[in-house]
């Protein structure tokens, strides 16, 4: 079984259609969802109707809300979802059918951006070269591990920011092969818009040089605004 983990802080206007969207996919009817919320209040989970759907509340901050979601799946598969993410349609069937080589560890998509700016072309297309390159993923690319692999590495660490980035970094480390498949999650494009595409780009890839390079990722995060 996979476990699909939704890590969300105010995400109350989407959450029922990014649940509704896995429900549609080959075999998401039986799947595992995990929603991890950082509001205390717990937002989110209230604009869940799906009841199947098992929702926690925890500490804010991505990593600690991957952590919890993880501790609590039963899938022998972990799927690290943002709930801003689509993944394709058999999304599930082709992890199941990667994983079936039991060398690799764990996976990511291609990348993809929800809109029609044809500067977003060449985002996605540098993307792909890098992951292809570096074997190291972003979260919005639905990162999915074994579970066993994903608990050897003692999970996410609970840092501010680039959790992603260090998860698939030790896990190269560890000697963990990573897939890349070709088929593409599509994320939103809001920040992009939100910030501007080119600074939003050139932040991005300055913060990642510098956490590769050792930064502290508690100074990074001065630069990174949250989603909300």
């Amino acid at each position: 079984m996979i476990s699909l983990i939704i890590p969300v802080l105010n995400e109350q206007a989407q959450i029922g259609e990014a649940i509704g969207r896995i429900r549609l996919l080959a075999g998401g009817e039986r799947a595992e969802i995990i929603v991890a919320d950082g509001d205390p209040a717990g937002g989110t989970l209230r604009a869940i109707s799906d009841p199947a759907v098992r929702g926690m509340v925890c500490a804010p901050g991505r990593g600690t809300q991957l952590n919890r979601g993880a501790a609590a799946a039963a899938g022998e598969v972990l799927l690290f979802l943002h709930a801003d993410t689509n993944l394709p349609p058999n999304a599930l069937t082709l992890i199941e059918e990667t994983l079936r080589d039991e060398t690799l560890a764990g996976g990511a998509f291609d990348l993809a951006i929800a809109s029609p700016r044809p500067a977003f072309r060449l985002i996605e297309r540098v993307a792909s070269l890098r992951t292809r390159l570096t074997r190291i993923p972003y979260g919005d690319q639905a990162i999915f591990l074994r579970r066993d692999r994903f608990r050897s590495l003692g999970g996410f660490r609970e840092i501010p920011l680039m959790e992603d980035v260090d998860l698939m970094r030790r896990l190269k480390r560890a000697g963990g092969r990573i897939a890349i498949l070709p088929a593409r999650a599509v994320t939103s494009a809001r920040r992009w818009e939100r910030e501007g595409i080119l600074f939003t780009t050139l932040r991005n890839w300055a913060l990642v040089t510098l956490f590769l390079l050792g930064a502290d990722p508690c100074r990074l995060v001065r630069w990174y605004r949250p989603h909300r």
